[in-house]
């Protein structure tokens, strides 16, 4: 059924609904000035003949002739005129003009006017006492007047109220049609519009202008906003398939090596159960070496396609000292001879996702403990936060420094990409990878300089603490680091201008 057929079913029975309400009133206000009037009537009636009743009384009650009986009598009726009486006395009843049955029951006593029903026809009736001054002279006086009229009437009000609800129904359906058709005309153009739109079959999306009805309006846009939504998540699913392909890919790639050279120490402990013990003892040292390569892989690829695919619901307030310090906890467990030094901020909010802070905090760290010491020395490790004001707004630093040889300035970008690792390194080449992502995430930049002071490196990784004009910081279109390098997140050094990348957030030389 369409909209304006409904809207005028609507305003039809509304408007029966509206005329049978006003009908029903304005019956009840004619009815009750009609008594007002008959009321008016009987208490006048009722002040004239009281005198004559109380005359016909006292005849009565004296024992007058009954032709002084009759004549009271008579006049008692001439100044009733139309109203009925009925005087009940000591001596018996008298009655005349129009009125009720005489076994119709009446009430004890009626000061004020009340309706008495004879079978279909009803009376107005009140009821005064009568009193002489001397004792027996003393009655009750009824006044009767027919109600007819006021029913005719009535009637006839309750005719034509019927005959306007009749008459105004289908007209004012109608009308109503006609209007909701032509305020339609807007919800039936935008109808027409998204018809045709599949969201699984074109690109075509709602191109809607202003008609300046709010409702219309409000509806254009939110179907513009549910299909931009699906265009999200249409996106989103399939940069989660390709992390999944991805991961599969690198997986198998980078698993191949460690596991064809487990599967070839296997065979030659298979092949030589005898072998002597030194031998015997490198290659288990082999086997294990590899294993501890397959679990880091297996670990750092995961790791790697969760924050392909983590959401902005996940960020929120994160104190990044409170990550560094738990972060350095765990670092001097498993490297009890490393030294490590943290300084600087006590306090040091983010809006962040805390994971992804952790992971690079364990990663530039454990990079700094493996790669920056020398010979037989222990590893150095200096960790220092503070706040750098910027005109964006305020900026967390975090810098990681090592005391060892130090990385060139022309593979400084490298080491940022998947899977690269120095010559003899036992990491998996996918710990600054995870690094580059997290900061990408997050809107920040990281950037590798040398030590001040010494030979060594120095990772700075620089994240906003909130976004621009006090947002939060919002995810980077482009996620596909199983994919992808990390290159677009490693910032010039300051005296080269950084090129932007808005897919990851980030910049490079």
């Amino acid at each position: 059924m369409k909209l304006s057929t409904r809207i005028a079913l609507a305003v039809g029975v509304a408007v029966v609904l509206l005329v049978l309400g006003s009908g029903w009133l304005l019956i009840r206000l004619v009815a009750a000035g009609l008594h007002d009037q008959q009321d008016r009537l009987l208490r006048d009636r009722a002040a004239t003949v009281a005198r004559d009743a109380r005359g016909l009384l006292q005849a009565a009650a004296a024992d007058r002739p009954p032709a002084v009986e009759r004549a009271r009598e008579r006049r008692l009726y001439n100044s009733a005129l139309d109203v009925g009486i009925r005087l009940i006395g000591p001596e018996g009843t008298a009655s005349g003009g129009p009125q009720p049955k005489a076994d119709v029951p009446l009430p004890r006593s009626a000061p004020e006017p009340v309706t008495v029903r004879d079978g279909n026809t009803s009376w107005r009736a009140m009821s005064i006492q009568v009193t002489g001054p001397r004792q027996g002279v003393d009655g009750t006086l009824w006044l009767f007047s027919p109600d007819t009229t006021s029913e005719a009437q009535l009637g006839l009000v309750r005719a034509r109220v019927l005959t306007v609800a009749g008459l105004t129904a289908p007209l004012a359906a109608l009308l109503a049609g006609a209007v909701a058709t032509r305020a339609s005309r807007p919800l039936r153009r935008l109808q027409q519009r998204t018809s045709g739109l599949d969201p699984r079959a074109t690109t075509t999306r709602l191109d809607h202008s202003p008609t300046r009805v709010t409702e219309v309006d409000d509806l254009a846009h939110t179907l513009q906003t549910v299909l931009a939504r699906y265009d999200e998540q249409a996106a989103r699913t399939a940069e989660t398939l390709a992390t999944a392909r991805s991961f599969s890919a690198a997986a198998s790639h980078e698993l191949r090596t460690p596991l064809m050279s487990m599967q070839t120490n296997l065979e030659l402990l298979t092949d030589h159960p005898g072998l002597d013990g030194p031998e015997r003892e490198e290659i288990l040292d082999d086997l294990r070496h590899e294993h501890r390569r397959l679990l880091g892989l297996l670990v750092m690829l995961r790791e790697l396609g969760r924050g392909d695919l983590v959401e902005a619901d996940a960020f929120g307030p994160v104190d990044l000292a409170e990550v560094a310090e738990a972060s350095v906890a765990d670092l001097r467990r498993s490297h009890p001879g490393a030294r490590i030094s943290v300084t600087g901020e006590q306090f040091l909010p983010v809006h962040g996702w805390e994971p992804g802070l952790r992971t690079v905090l364990d990663n530039l760290l454990a990079n700094a403990v493996l790669h920056g010491c020398r010979g037989s020395e222990p590893a150095r490790v200096d960790l220092v936060l503070r706040t750098a004001p910027e005109p964006q707004g305020a900026t967390a630093v975090l810098t990681v420094d090592d005391h060892g040889p130090g990385i060139p300035a022309r593979s400084r970008d490298a080491v940022f990409e998947r899977f690269h690792r120095r010559p003899g390194s036992p990491g998996s080449g996918l710990g600054l990878t995870l690094v580059a992502q997290q900061v990408a995430l997050h809107r920040g930049q990281v950037r590798v300089l040398d030590r001040p002071g010494g030979t060594g490196t120095r990772f700075e990784v620089r994240l906003p603490a909130q976004g621009r004009d006090g947002k939060a910081v919002t995810l980077p279109l482009r996620r596909d680091w199983m994919a992808g390098t990390a290159a677009g997140v490693a910032a010039a050094p300051p005296d080269h201008p950084p090129t932007t990348y808005p897919e990851y957030g980030g910049s490079r030389q």
